[in-house]
């Protein structure tokens, strides 16, 4: 890849996500020590069309923030929430305001609209292979494979 380019790849159409809700994303991405490994992600759209993309763990144990209910929002709607413990976090800037994490920050993702496609910038993703073993056979892997991302 030429030197400052960024990946991007396409997560899902921007439209898949409802004004005020979020979505759940598990992902494969190639770490600093060239290992893969799961990727857990979430997209939060606001009222106001903004899209904020966040590492689904929660800062204070590394829980998905939607564990529990399932839902990644306080009860009034105007901050996220791990369903674990309870932390609430502002959705625009994934700041930890309330709970066990006070003061911490979720960890956030690079997002950008395209064409009408939610994109995640600068991480390197793998493809689903599939099967029993999502990680099997990505030695065989080229330059231009075609990455599958499927919402939870």
């Amino acid at each position: 890849m030429p030197a400052g380019t960024v990946e991007v790849f396409v997560v899902c159409a921007a439209t898949s996500i409802e004004p005020g809700s979020a979505k759940a994303f598990s992902l494969s991405r190639v770490d600093a020590e060239g290992q893969i490994r799961p990727f857990a992600i979430f997209i939060v759209r606001t009222l106001a069309d903004g899209y904020f993309g966040y590492v689904n763990a929660c800062p204070h144990q590394g829980s998905w923030l939607n564990f529990g209910a399932g839902t990644f929002f306080a009860a009034d709607r105007r901050l996220l929430e791990c369903g674990r413990h309870q932390a609430k976090f502002e959705i625009e800037t994934g700041l930890c305001v309330a709970g066990p994490c006070k003061g911490e920050n979720l960890e956030p993702v690079a997002i950008v609209v395209i064409d009408g496609e939610l994109c995640l910038c600068g991480v390197t993703l793998v493809e689903d292979h599939g099967g029993p073993d999502p990680f099997s056979g990505v030695d065989d892997a080229d330059e231009t494979m075609e990455i599958m991302i499927h919402p939870d």
